[in-house]
């Protein structure tokens, strides 16, 4: 029995104004997979998930979420897809406390929007800091923040930028253990790391992307085999 892709990039080239960051990205990821983008920074990897969402100024190519082919479709319609997307920056807002931050974000997905309780037992700290001011939270908790928030949505395919980055390994840890029950309840999850080794613990398959397009797809268990290609690649 075929499913359908959660995710399928066919030929995918983009542009910010006359910058071409991406070269024919072709990439594939299945429903329940977590999916690793890998690269040295600029490689095209966060320009990966912005031109799915139609963030970047000017695309060519394909790009499929299950099944449905986003062609010209605005950035809100994408989004209503059921797709969640976790930028870099997180974007929480400052002045609202942590729970009107969970609080905000409408349902549009076509999947099961978690609960503020359900939320509160995955992210217990977050349950701690409810009424602190999203400026107060730590570097940790408001990442933690920015991936619950998009789990109030609904939204089942979940686009994750670096979300360890500069963060302490307790915390690290943590986000590890939020992907693999979040996998565990059929999530389909793209990440974008450069912690090679949290990475390489949670990732179904690792796509490598430089100068714009994919240069090498490994499969968890040719991990081993393929590290020092991997390494040489990555400059780790």
């Amino acid at each position: 029995m075929t499913t359908t892709p959660a995710l399928e990039i066919s030929g995918l080239n983009a542009w910010y104004g006359e910058s071409h960051v991406l070269h024919g990205v072709d990439l594939t990821v299945e429903p329940g997979e977590v999916v690793c983008l890998l690269g040295r920074n600029g490689a095209g990897r966060t320009s990966t998930l912005r031109a799915i969402l139609g963030l970047t100024s000017r695309t060519t190519g394909t790009v499929r979420v299950n099944g449905i082919d986003l062609g010209d479709k605005n950035t809100h319609d994408i989004a209503r897809l059921g797709i969640g997307y976790c930028p870099e920056e997180r974007g929480i807002f400052a002045s609202l406390t942590c729970e009107q931050n969970l609080l905000l974000p409408p349902v549009v997905g076509q999947g099961q929007a978690l609960t503020i309780d359900e939320i509160y037992d995955m992210f217990p700290n977050l349950k701690e800091r409810r009424n602190s001011p999203g400026g107060r939270l730590s570097g940790g908790e408001q990442q933690m923040l920015a991936i619950a928030r998009i789990l109030r949505t609904g939204a089942n395919l979940l686009l994750l930028d670096e979300i360890t980055e500069g963060l302490a390994p307790v915390i690290v840890q943590k986000l590890g253990e939020v992907v693999r029950t979040l996998k565990q309840r059929s999530f389909t999850i793209v990440l974008v790391e450069q912690n090679f080794r949290f990475a390489s613990q949670l990732a179904d398959r690792n796509y490598v992307i430089e100068h714009g397009k994919v240069v090498l797809m490994v499969k968890k268990e040719e991990l081993s085999q393929k590290q020092k290609e991997l390494e040489t690649l990555l400059g780790v």
